[in-house]
């Protein structure tokens, strides 16, 4: 096997577990060199019980991702059927759960984003010059545990505010 010939491991608890942190796995010849002269692991503090609670938990959530991973890609089709095409405001195509309509301006992008933020959607504009001028854009974050009322009343909303 390949890890067999594994040097050593860095496995991190950061992004996809939203914790933060890290761990070496390796022999212990690896370990022992690691605790009496890595600088940074000496002049640190441990982590806290919080912190392993929280990676813990991470881990066992993992065990029931693909229920949530099925529903997020029926949520995110849902999503991209209920938006209007619109050559002048296109969908951006992607099938992750970020999804970004452009609307070609800072104005229309904070007026549009405003204005779902006031209907209860926590739409954020994308504004140059973090994009390019003219690329300003919607930036849709889809999850899981968005209802079926929830995708559908967000498309109308933006289908209407898109056309105004």
């Amino acid at each position: 096997d390949l890890q067999d010939n594994v040097f050593a491991r860095v496995v991190t608890f950061s992004k996809a577990l939203g914790c933060h942190g890290a761990v070496v796995l390796s022999s212990n010849l690896l370990k022992d060199y690691l605790i009496n002269f890595a600088r940074s692991f000496i002049y640190t503090t441990a982590t806290s019980f919080h912190q392993l609670a929280a990676v813990k938990m991470a881990y066992e959530l993992l065990a029931t991702a693909d229920s949530d991973i099925a529903q997020l890609k029926k949520n995110i089709q849902l999503f991209k059927q209920g938006i209007q095409n619109n050559m002048a405001y296109p969908l951006l195509n992607s099938d992750s759960s970020i999804q970004c309509i452009v609307l070609n301006s800072n104005e229309k992008a904070k007026h549009t984003a405003q204005a779902l933020q006031q209907a209860g959607f926590d739409v954020r504009p994308i504004l140059s010059p973090t994009v390019a001028q003219g690329s300003e854009r919607l930036r849709i974050c889809l999850h899981a545990y968005n209802t079926v009322a929830e995708i559908t009343l967000l498309t109308q909303t933006i289908n209407r505010l898109i056309h105004e």
